[in-house]
């Protein structure tokens, strides 16, 4: 009795551990998604640092906003090169160099407004760092996650920016508030270099097997079937792409290439906007603390991680039950989320309260987060063996429109400044967040005439 009772346990045992046993795809992407949150509270967190710094020596809000979008020069700079360096030597490799690049750059430079040279420097460097980041992300979950785990596993790695961009509104006022401007760029250089240790001890390249199955999935998972001699490796981005010619002439020339960056450059027009100049318009617009809203002043970032989500969890759903196809899924996501985004962002100044504020931008980002299931994903179906590629092309735009965005919206208001001096006027902001609006509408239609599902580049 004793005996078969130490085998039913033996036995027990054993099935435990191959039932909680983690495949290894799976902390890739655990590990992309934190390294999306850390950046993001960078982001979030300097926004916040320098507008209290800057508030506090005087800085006007055009200047301001040229600080504040100088990041975007050094991240345009860097996404195409980003792309081809993660194609070639590797997305694990570029992924570590950058984060460590931009953890020292924060740990080193003094948050003063006084020293406009020392921070331009600083931001350029930590832009062209971070513009390494989500081409070499692609380049990861291209190799690693299977055709029908893609949509999921890019929006649950791109809504650590939302919830990164959550936490730093809601913990980083305190801690510039107590500890001071500084403190925020020292705590983030702790977190970038945790995950730089992280990434460094358990992320790895994908199995070399000439098995496709082990190549895409890691440790042989099932896949969906491709036909003919399309390997999985190559679409996977294995280590053949790495030794091939980049069509690059083809890849600018490309109709659904462009309906992508469109709606990149769309949809990051609306964030960096948001992110950048929402604290400024709760604070002169709407006349109220930051700290003193507590944790409402993050439920617009919530709001994004939420829905991204949701919407990789639909667009999986829709391509493996075959209920849509690949490019109506795409199309049919990006279409609702980019439209209801626009409505919502020309109806922020409307609303004079912090709960009406709050619910406009939370609807903005939430369903703009939503898109991302259409256009983000897309780099993966039209050409999978150049995902970080295409993804430093589309991004590239994605940061023009930050510097674009940025800058032109401390112009607007600096010009609605003469007319009302406090800013709190809704026809100050009016301007700031229709434009991004009409961005969402016409960039969803370019999507829906050139985008497709399908592959293009093979």
């Amino acid at each position: 009795m004793r005996f078969h009772q130490h085998i039913y346990i033996n036995d027990h045992h054993k099935c435990s551990m191959k039932r909680i046993k983690f495949p290894k795809r799976y902390w890739i992407v655990i590990l992309t998604f934190i390294c999306t949150s850390v950046c993001y509270i960078e982001r979030v967190g300097f926004s916040i640092a320098y507008t209290v710094a800057a508030d506090a020596a005087g800085v006007n809000q055009s200047s301001k906003g040229k600080i504040l979008s100088t990041f975007y020069y050094g991240y345009a700079c860097s996404q195409v090169p980003g792309g081809w360096a993660a194609q070639k030597i590797g997305g694990r490799k570029v992924l570590l160099f950058s984060f460590v690049l931009w953890s020292m750059t924060c740990a080193l430079v003094p948050l003063d407004p006084n020293l406009v040279g020392t921070l331009v420097i600083a931001r350029l460097l930590v832009g062209v760092a971070q513009g390494f980041i989500f081409p070499s992300i692609h380049t990861v979950l291209a190799q690693w996650v299977p055709p029908h785990e893609r949509s999921r596993s890019v929006s649950l790695t791109t809504s650590g920016m939302y919830l990164g961009a959550a936490a730093g509104m809601l913990f980083l006022p305190s801690l510039v508030k107590f500890r001071g401007p500084q403190s925020v760029f020292l705590a983030e250089a702790a977190l970038g270099g945790m995950w730089s240790m992280l990434w460094f001890a358990y992320a790895s390249d994908p199995p070399r097997s000439e098995h496709p199955k082990a190549t895409a999935a890691g440790f042989g998972e099932s896949l969906l079937p491709i036909k003919g001699s399309q390997k999985l490796k190559v679409e996977n981005g294995g280590n053949s792409a790495r030794n091939s010619k980049i069509p690059w002439k083809r890849i600018i020339l490309s109709l659904p290439v462009w309906a992508i960056v469109v709606n990149n450059f769309t949809f990051h027009y609306a964030l960096y906007v948001l992110m950048n100049w929402l604290p400024t318009y709760f604070e002169l617009g709407l006349k109220l603390s930051l700290q003193e809203m507590g944790s409402s002043k993050m439920m617009p970032y919530l709001n994004m991680f939420l829905f991204s989500n949701i919407g990789g969890m639909l667009a999986d759903h829709f391509v493996t039950k075959r209920i849509l196809s690949v490019t109506n899924t795409r199309k049919f996501l990006n279409t609702i989320g980019f439209v209801v985004a626009s409505l919502a962002l020309m109806a922020i100044p409307m609303f004079r309260t912090s709960n009406g504020a709050v619910l406009c931008s939370s609807v903005a980002l939430g369903f703009l987060a939503l898109g991302r299931a259409g256009f983000a994903v897309n780099h993966m179906d039209i050409a999978p063996r150049y995902a970080g590629i295409v993804m430093g092309v589309s991004n590239t735009a994605g940061t023009l429109a930050g510097i674009i965005g940025v800058d032109l919206s401390g112009k607007l208001l600096e010009a609605a400044k003469s007319i009302d001096s406090d800013l709190s006027s809704p026809e100050s902001w009016r301007m700031v967040f229709f434009i991004p609006g009409l961005l969402c509408i016409l960039s969803s239609v370019v999507f829906v005439l050139f985008s497709t599902g399908e592959r293009v580049f093979d």
